[in-house]
């Protein structure tokens, strides 16, 4: 059954980035999110500080838009952020190993919809749009597995 989307509005940059520290707190290995939005809606900057915020020293994050995949060892399992916005074929997806690492690894997946029918079920959806003012943005949180539902108390303003 799917669970009604939630809104939460981020006033700035630093906002998203506290957002990011606290929901990474709470993912495990075999968690997606999947990152949604025009180009510099933030997706980014937040896979950038929720990385950091798991790393035990936070060292440089940089975008994968070229190298379409980065991953990184964490104490908390292994992080992979993958940016598909160059993805031509879903069929690439085997090749990246990015399939694989949906069950093993926490996986941040900017550019989902390239993905195409291989979107985990279980992922949590994190839709970025601009606010009212040039740094503020709209996060718009969905997610169809039951699990989220507890996880995700207390994060979303509820």
């Amino acid at each position: 059954m799917p669970r009604s989307p939630v809104q939460i509005r981020l006033s700035t940059p630093e906002e998203t980035c506290r957002f990011a520290e606290r929901l990474g707190a709470r993912l495990r290995p075999g968690d997606t999110l999947l990152l949604s939005g025009p180009i510099g809606a933030g997706k980014s900057h937040f896979a950038r500080c929720l990385i950091q915020s798991l790393q035990d020293i936070p060292e440089e994050v940089p975008s994968p838009t070229f190298t379409i995949v980065q991953s990184y060892e964490m104490p908390a399992g292994e992080i992979w952020h993958a940016d598909l916005y160059r993805l031509s074929d879903p069929q690439e997806l085997a090749e990246l190993g990015l399939d694989e690492a949906f069950e093993t690894a926490i996986c941040l997946v900017e550019w989902p919809e390239r993905l195409g029918s291989a979107q985990p079920a279980s992922a949590l959806r994190l839709g970025f749009g601009p606010g009212a003012l040039p740094d503020a943005r709209v996060l718009v949180l969905a997610w169809e597995s039951p699990g989220w539902d507890t996880r995700l108390e207390g994060l979303c303003g509820d």
